[in-house]
């Protein structure tokens, strides 16, 4: 399985990365950092950070796009620290990121490869909108994409009605979802209930070795941003959770298929993750996307720890 990995790294990005890496099967063809979680210079670094740490140096890195489409910039360093990472401070890396941009990088791969690369999209959508731009045939060239975010019949986590990704560049989002991607979606409605239990954060801190140690003391930060919101000292595996639906699709137990759109105009309801739930939708020359809605919670959190030994 050949992969391209969109992020802004981002404690839960650098968990999806490490499970990505902890697979031989796994080939990470390259990065593409964009703004989110930090300003995208930070998030870059933190890649070419992780992908050392987790046993992936030589992947080419690219710097992606440091604002949205139409809005301005929104950080989110409260929830993933100063540095990206929980404030906990990684060897500086010996590599620079490459010299094309994330967008150029991600449509030379799948032009050299096409329908042999699959991405996985845990950030803001900003590169793949300014990818479409480059390569308009860009859908037909991916083989599968998975994005991380939206909340369709939950609340968001920023909003009432929005989550962070969405939110960080509704006009990208909505770009891309109407694209004809062959497209999975890992919204809060599954991400903010398969999360790492208390039990599960002990068990990680037993395990021997560098990397599980690091990745430990990112998500002691995480958990205690996630325990003033579920009341119990544990925290939602969002990012994570894609990867592993990427690499295992066989965890996820239950879906539905529906055209997903993004509200780019209501006062109230800007960037909002839009899907047609009723029993008999409207004709829609929209490709459905797959939203995912059950997973075997388990089975993905001891394969999570099985990739942290």
């Amino acid at each position: 399985m050949r992969v391209f990995v969109d992020c802004d790294p981002g404690i839960d990005d650098a968990v999806a990365l490490a499970y990505l890496a902890a697979r031989p099967e796994v080939e990470i063809v390259g990065v593409g950092a964009v703004f989110g979680n930090n300003s995208v210079d930070v998030t870059a670094d933190n890649a070419l950070r992780l992908l050392a740490l987790y046993g992936r140096p030589g992947v080419p890195v690219a710097v992606g796009a440091a604002r949205p489409l139409v809005q301005a910039p929104r950080l989110a360093e409260h929830v993933h620290g100063d540095n990206g990472l929980g404030d906990v401070e990684l060897p500086a890396p010996s590599e620079k990121p490459v010299a094309e941009s994330a967008a150029e990088l991600l449509v030379r791969l799948v032009r050299e490869s096409p329908g042999e690369i699959d991405v996985l999209a845990v950030g803001p959508l900003t590169n793949l909108a300014i990818a479409l731009g480059l390569e308009p045939e860009l859908p037909g060239l991916v083989r599968r994409l998975v994005v991380m975010g939206g909340a369709v019949r939950v609340p968001g986590n920023v909003a009432s009605h929005t989550e962070a990704n969405i939110n960080n560049d509704p006009e990208a989002a909505e770009a891309v979802f109407g694209a004809g991607f062959d497209l999975d979606l890992i919204a809060l409605d599954i991400t903010m209930k398969t999360v790492a239990t208390p039990e599960w954060l002990a068990e990680l801190k037993e395990v021997p070795g560098e990397r599980a140690e690091r990745t430990s003391a990112f998500l002691d930060f995480y958990a205690e941003f996630y325990t003033g919101i579920f009341g119990v000292r544990q925290c939602a595996m969002h990012d994570p959770l894609a990867a592993a639906v990427l690499v295992d699709p066989h965890l996820v137990t239950e879906s539905f298929e529906a055209p997903l759109r993004v509200e780019l105009s209501g006062r109230l309801t800007r960037g909002m993750t839009v899907a047609d739930l009723r029993q008999r939708p409207a004709r829609d020359d929209r490709r459905p996307a797959r939203v995912i809605t059950e997973v075997a919670e388990a089975a993905f959190l001891g394969l999570m720890l099985d990739a942290l030994r």
